[in-house]
Formats: structure tokens, sequence, C-alpha cells
């Protein structure tokens, strides 16, 4: 079974896409009514923009999608999921290849996810930070003996998991973690608390557009972050969307359910080799030519 997995924020570069514009028609035309859809030409930022333009989060999370999809989609009738995940924002684009999602819907609630996820940044200054070298467990607890919001939010492969909260709360809950034994605990460069309860403004501004919006059943199993297991429902697929801004990503879970039911073979479209780097540490007994970015 052939299983397509789509990378989360983080994996942008200037430049992505650019081939796909240039050299396939279909492409082009999607390109072109994202820029309509945004009012913004997204395609001069990938294409030519600069890193910091590409951080911006308004920017960051249409470009991935956009990347990632219509990488999807210029693969025509070779294009036979049996199985699809994505890694955070990386779900939605796995929604509209699987066809759970239209792709104007999906855009749309993506830059909706990207603009209010913004705003619960600015109010409440928060960041993440990737410990390595510590089981799951343990950073679970550590986490939860720190005073203020720290919680374990990206369950990214076996001795990798990234922390989200305030401020704060991560120096302390870093210094913890590295006084435990962490080989690393480094915060990154990032604008807020993803996945964490600080997340909750961006959460109720999000539900409301995904309650609006049509969702079908997929063509596949959809393995979706908040709980690692496949769905096909769309009222379920909804309801975990919803949960997924404040809630961990368990994207070593999901890989794990992947193998256990039947996965030979792993496929990232996007920008990046992110996944393929993880898949190739938790789904170790698959040959590695069996996992490839595209």
């Amino acid at each position: 079974m052939k299983a397509y997995v789509f990378p989360g924020q983080g994996a942008q570069f200037v430049g992505m896409g650019k081939d796909l514009y240039e050299n396939v028609p279909q492409a082009k035309e999607l390109f072109e009514k994202a820029n309509e859809i945004l009012g913004f030409r997204i395609t001069d930022l990938m294409f030519n923009g600069t890193d910091e333009d590409l951080k911006q989060t308004k920017v960051t999370q249409p470009a991935i999608f956009l990347h990632s999809v219509i990488l999807a989609k210029s693969l025509g009738d070779d294009f036979k999921p049996e199985m699809v995940a994505g890694h955070s924002l990386g779900e939605f684009s796995a929604l509209v290849a699987a066809g759970a999602l239209s792709f104007e819907d999906g855009l749309r609630l993506v830059a909706a996810r990207a603009n209010a996820m913004q705003k619960a940044c600015e109010l409440n200054p928060s960041t993440m930070a990737a410990v390595l070298g510590l089981a799951d467990e343990k950073v679970e607890e550590i986490c939860a003996s720190i005073d203020g919001v720290v919680v374990a939010a990206n369950y990214n492969c076996p001795g990798q998991l990234v922390i989200s909260g305030a401020n704060e709360a991560i120096d302390a809950a870093c210094e913890a973690l590295k006084a435990a034994g962490a080989k690393r605990a480094l915060k990154l460069p990032v604008g807020g608390a993803f996945h964490s309860p600080l997340m909750e403004p961006a959460r109720v501004e999000l539900e409301a557009a995904i309650e609006a919006t049509t969702v079908s059943q997929p063509i596949c199993a959809v393995y979706q972050n908040v709980d690692a297991k496949p769905y096909t429902d769309p009222a379920q697929i909804k309801k975990n969307l919803v949960a997924q801004l404040t809630a961990p990503v368990r994207w070593t879970q999901t890989v794990q359910n992947m193998v256990a039911d039947g996965v030979s073979s792993f496929v990232e479209l996007g920008p990046g080799k992110v996944l393929q780097g993880l898949v190739n540490k938790i789904a170790k007994d698959i040959p590695a030519e069996s996992k490839q970015s595209l």
C-alpha cells in the first residue's frame, strides 16, 4: 500500500513551486487562482521573495499548502493514494489531495487558519522548543511540573519532541529538560505556541470557518493529527480539524499506525524532505527506496 504525506510549516524555501508554474499548465492555472483568492500575488513571494517574506505566517502556510496540493494534482492519474496524512498544516493538504476538501475551500481555510494563529500569537507572547534525546513520557512529566503553560506539541519521531507554551515556561522547561539529560532543548524561531492551549482563540475563530465549509468523503483514509487514527467520515474529520489547533501533532504514532495498517511505501509531496527524514526514523523496517520525496 502506498501512503502520501504532506509537510507543515518550516519546509518552505524561496523558489518553491516555480518549476511547476513554468512547466505544467494546470499548475500555473491553480497558482493564478490562488493569487486571486488570497488577494495578493503569493507566487511572487514563493518564487522570488526572501526568506523573511516566506516566514510570515500568512505567507508560509498558504505557500506550503499550494506547493503540496498542486504537486499532487500535477501527478494526474499517477496519484493513487491508499492512505494520506499531513503534519499540522499538511493535514489540510492531505484532505484536498484526497478529495475531502476542494482546492478553493482548502486554500481559504488555510488562509483563515494562518490569520487566526497570527492573532493568537499576538495576544499571548509564546514560543516552541525542540527537545532531543529524552523519552516522550519524561518530556511530558517535566512539562507538567513547570509553573505556566508548556505542553508537548509535536511528537515528530522517537527521541524528537517539540514543546510549546508561554515564553517563561518554555525557558524553565528547557533548563529542566537539559538537567534531566536531554541532548538538546533549543527554542525555535517561531512566533507562537502552536498546538497548545494558547491557540484557543484561533481554534474558536477557525471552528466557525470549518463548520461553514463542505467536507466530502475522501477517496482514502486520512490519518489525522489529533489521535493518529484513520478517518473517512466528514463530520469526524471536521471535529478533528478544529481540535488540531490546540492538540499535539502525533506524527510518530501516525506513521506507526500507517505501517501497522499495511503501508509499504511513503511518498512526501511538498517542499523539502523533512517528513522523509522523520519517516526513516519511525518506519525502520520499510526499505529506504520505498521512502521518497517529490
